[in-house]
């Protein structure tokens, strides 16, 4: 296709100029004598004549086409202008800056995962950064066919493989399945890798790839909060009492006074008999410390309840003090 209007003179630009344009094909019917080129920062441009890569110019600037370009074009070199004369040939701008693009999986990926015969569903979302890096294979594979190329052009490009890498790489080597952001460098080098070599073909190169965060459905993001709660608490006896604990500060724990005084009840007696266990051991600061020879015997049954004292300090039943 022809590029530039039937005048005498003409201005080979990017026009319309967009952040998110990979590449712009400046379209008119012929190059007229007088025309110029204008290149700005962060742009290429690639003279074509029929089909094929005449030259290629990066320094930005305003420049005539006539004296500062034609000379250096491979086939071009002793094309003369005439009155009525003009070039037919094409102008390929590209953006030379590194694009970033946001993704998503567009449904949930079932991963398999031990005792989950369905697999275990989970999205993730990031980010990736590419750019044009091969000017030929672009031409051969895209720009030839189209007047400009988008990012979102590439996105949809990349999602539609995404899950299916997603899969490979968050299987690959036994990853924990409840815990992937943990190995979200790993599996996202993995995937740059894929993508890059996907993508070489059309002459771009996929510079980065990071997973911003994994997501999982409601009722297993629970599952693991609670894990990580054991595992912050270190046993379930002090799980429980913490629970309950903070059940009644924050009035969870209510029902018309029975239910909170039961909670509370419980919460008092396991804490009394906490107490008494850490007084009863031999270390406890209770035991160490020294009794006066008339000190007073401890009874076996407490006074009170009734109830055996099995030696301690205090009735483990009513905490009757013993001595």
């Amino acid at each position: 296709m022809g590029l530039f209007s039937k005048q005498f003179a003409n201005v080979v630009e990017w026009q319309e100029f967009r952040e998110d344009m990979i590449f712009y094909k400046w379209n008119n019917d012929e190059i007229k004598k007088g025309s110029r080129l204008i290149i700005r920062p962060g742009q290429d441009a690639i003279f074509l004549y029929n089909g094929k890569i005449e030259g290629i110019f990066k320094d930005e600037g305003d420049y005539d086409i006539e004296s500062q370009i034609i000379p250096f074009l491979s086939t071009l070199k002793g094309f003369k202008f005439g009155f009525n004369s003009g070039i037919r040939a094409e102008v390929l701008f590209i953006n030379t800056k590194e694009f970033i693009s946001k993704w998503g999986t567009q449904n949930a990926i079932n991963i398999p995962a031990p005792n989950m015969p369905g697999g275990l569903p989970i999205r993730a979302n990031g980010t990736f950064t590419f750019k044009v890096n091969d000017y030929v294979k672009l031409i051969d594979k895209i720009a030839g066919v189209k007047q400009s190329y988008l990012v979102e052009d590439v996105r949809l490009r990349i999602v539609a493989i995404l899950d299916q890498l997603l899969m490979k790489w968050i299987t690959k080597e036994g990853k924990d399945m409840f815990n992937l952001q943990a190995n979200s460098f790993d599996i996202a080098n993995g995937i740059r890798s894929d993508l890059d070599m996907q993508l070489f073909d059309s002459g771009l190169s996929v510079s980065g790839f990071t997973i911003m965060s994994f997501t999982y459905p409601e009722e297993i993001q629970k599952m693991i909060n609670k894990n990580a709660s054991f595992g912050m608490i270190g046993d379930m006896g002090r799980y429980q009492q913490a629970a309950m604990t903070e059940g009644i500060s924050s009035g969870k724990v209510h029902g018309g006074g029975v239910a909170s005084d039961m909670a509370g009840m419980m919460m008092g007696i396991n804490m009394a008999n906490q107490m008494m266990q850490n007084m009863n051991t031999p270390n406890s600061p209770a035991n160490n410390s020294q009794t006066t020879p008339g000190s007073q015997s401890k009874p076996n049954f407490c006074p009170n309840c009734g109830t055996k004292t099995d030696g301690a300090n205090f009735c483990s039943n009513c905490g009757h003090k013993l001595v």
